[in-house]
Formats: C-alpha cells, structure tokens, sequence
C-alpha cells in the first residue's frame, strides 16, 4: 500500500477579490485528493517565486512556511497506525487551532479574566483586533509571523496615526504567545522573528514624566476652583507622596493597610505575577497624607471597609477596570487643567506623580536600593530605566565645579 503523499499547491481554479489564489495543502491517498486550507493566497508570479531554487526576501520566509505546514503534515501521517482522510483531519485541525496566532489570543483572554486579570486581557484584547485588522484574515498561523510581517504591520500602524509605543505595547503580547507556543511545541524556535537581526519591538520613547520640586509646589499650593479640581488635585498628591502608588491600588486601599505611622500595600500590577516574596510598599504617614484621606476617605466601621469610596465589595474585576479608568481619566483632566494655570507646561497626568516621587528622591541623594523598594520594584535595573535625568541646574553646578580652582 502506497503512503500518503503531501504537497503545497496554488488552487487557481476560482481566484479571489484581488485576483490572488488560495494556497492549500494537498494530501493525495490511492488516487484520492483532498485539500486543506492555508492562511496564505498569492498570484501565480508571486507562487512561483516563491518554488523557485532560490527564493528572496519574503518569498523565502514563505517558502519556509509553506514548508513547515508540509512538514506538520508529514509528521502526522507518519504517526497514523493505519491512514484515513478521516484520521489525518481529525489530528491535522485540532493541532493547526493550536498553531493560530488568533485563537491563542482568544485562549490567553478567556484565561486572564477568569483570572480576575481584567486590564491584562483588555490589553490583549486591543492587540489581538489590531494584528487581526491588519492581517485580515479568519486565521494565521504562528509560521505566518515572520519578520517582513512585523515590518509591515509597524508601517501600517503609523501610516494609521498610530506611535511607536502603541506598536510596542500590541506586539509585546504577541511575543509573549510566540514564546509559549515554542514552549508546548505548537511552533518552530527556529522560525522566532523577533530579536537581533530580525524584528526588534519598538521601546516607547523616554518622555520625561517627572516634574522638577518647583512644579510640584505649585500644585500643593493652588486654590481649587470647585470640588472636581480639589479631589484631582489632592488625589495626585496623594500617589506622590505615597510612593507614587497609582490610582487602582489607591481604590483598593482598606483601613486595614493604615498603621499609625506608616501605610502599607501590595502593587495589584505584582500580586499575580510574583507568587513568591511578595514584598509589600511602606508609605511614610503624613498629615498632609491624612488631611486628605480625611476630606474624600470613607468613615471606617470596620478594618476591612475601603479608604475612599470608588470600590465596593463584590466587584466584576471587568466593573473594578471601568471605574479606575473613570477615576484616572477625572484626575488626568483636572490635573492637566491645575498645571496649565499655574505655568507647568510639561504634559502631567496620574502618572507623573509617581516618576517624580523616584526622580526627586533621586536627585536629592537617596540610596539606589532606598528608591527601587519604594517603588516596588523586584531589581535595580527596572528603577534605573525608570528614573529622569537631573535637572539642567543640578549638572551646572556640578559641571562648575570643574574648573572651580578657587577651593585648592
């Protein structure tokens, strides 16, 4: 009994809406042909590039592709005790879902809210309908992801008005999938594109965030207009002078974190992500840190009541995601109207509030370690990416001191 053999064919006969034709896979078994679907459509010029001895550029990244679909179904017929059409269906399908790009998305997000992991899976959600736009298509295999893709895609998102950053916060789930489908054997380490000499993620441009001591006081001293203005304002002051906490551990804070002298919380952004040693963020208490939970915190009954009145027990994370962002997108509002009149015209929102508690307690001498723990980060490197650099002031003094010859 002869095996079943296996090719790559262009379908040309019936082409598509932009005149290309289907790629499909042909399984031909004692005179019998069936074919399977691929992700892939080209012209007939572009497919026979694509066969030729040689193949460049994109037409090699295809023809690696190509090959790996082959391969895949090489290797399942090769498994086959006995071969039926029905048997190498059965075991070809169920392995190309685990190959898609799409429906691993779809898995990650199913997985990450039942979690609770509601602004993860929302962000996985905006990079899954983005690449999906882009590739329009039902399906893509991981093998379709391939450097001159990637490129593409960066092009068409700023072509789109879309940043750099915007690019690199989408493409950084995909490499995270990429990385877990190599890890259960779903796609070819080999055929990874992203890295040196291939496709390296945008990193988002180092705007500095921070505001100079100066700025800062301005805030703490302006008169609020109404109520809107006061709450943003102190709610910001608050995230800076408690370790740049940020606004959704600010809604989750619970008497029960408030010591005599001092407050303490676990990051939420950590909780999930470090299952071991978590280490919890020590706030120095301030009466400027109570004046304002006195005027817009809750009346305790209990320790385990929240501090001020955003959450309530019982929660969906998905209800808990949409009022942080409300809470956020009043203090951004505010805040930004509060630094326009009193002369700040760096662009301020939530935050920079905690870029500057680390970038002035940097510039006023505080230990490296001081500052990394404070912020609740698990190593150095993290706080010193994350830092500003000195004021222009700080470096003329010091540059001065250069050629200050006077003191020897």
């Amino acid at each position: 009994m002869k095996p079943a053999h296996t090719s790559i064919m262009l379908d040309t006969r019936r082409a598509l809406k932009d005149g290309s034709y289907p790629v499909k896979l042909r399984i031909t078994y004692e005179r019998q042909r069936k074919y399977y679907p691929t992700p892939y459509s080209l012209t007939e010029e572009d497919f026979a590039k694509v066969c030729s001895e040689k193949p460049k550029a994109k037409y090699k990244e295809l023809q690696i592709s190509f090959q790996a679909i082959e391969q895949k179904a090489v290797t399942i017929i090769g498994k086959l005790d006995v071969f039926t059409f029905e048997s190498f269906e059965k075991k070809y399908l169920n392995a190309s879902s685990k190959e898609d790009v799409l429906a691993a998305f779809k898995t990650q997000i199913e997985r990450l809210q039942k979690e609770g992991r509601a602004g993860t899976a929302s962000s996985y959600e905006c990079a899954e309908k983005s690449i999906k736009t882009f590739a329009n298509k039902k399906s893509l295999p991981f093998s379709a992801i391939t450097p001159d893709f990637l490129k593409e895609y960066e092009h068409w998102m700023l072509t789109n008005g879309k940043s750099l950053t915007t690019v690199g916060i989408y493409l950084r789930p995909l490499r995270a999938l990429y990385n877990d489908a190599i890890a259960s054997g779903d796609a070819l380490q080999e055929q990874y594109p992203f890295g040196r000499r291939k496709y390296i993620i945008p990193a988002g441009r180092n705007v500095k965030k921070a505001l100079e001591l100066s700025d800062i006081e301005k805030i703490f001293l302006y008169e609020p207009k109404h109520d809107g203005e006061a709450r943003a304002r102190d709610l910001w002051i608050f995230s800076y002078l408690c370790n740049g906490i940020n606004v959704k551990d600010i809604a989750r804070l619970k008497f029960k974190n408030l010591e005599s002298e001092r407050i303490t919380f676990i990051r939420a952004k950590t909780e999930r992500t470090s299952r071991q040693n978590l280490k919890a963020i020590t706030v120095v208490r301030t009466s400027e840190i109570d004046k304002i939970i006195e005027r817009w915190g809750n009346s305790m009954t209990k320790s385990d009541d929240f501090v001020f009145p955003f959450l309530e027990e019982g929660f969906t994370p998905e209800k808990e995601l949409a009022r942080v962002r409300n809470i956020t997108k009043d203090i951004n509002k505010y805040i930004k109207r509060i630094a326009t009149a009193v002369g700040i015209e760096k662009n301020i929102s939530t935050y920079s509030a905690r870029h500057s508690f680390s970038t002035v307690l940097k510039r006023a001498g505080a230990p490296m370690e001081l500052i990394s723990e404070s912020l609740g980060h698990s190593d150095l490197k993290t706080t010193e990416n994350y830092l500003d650099s000195f004021e222009d002031k700080v470096k003329q003094k010091y540059s001065s001191a250069l050629t200050d010859f006077k003191k020897h």
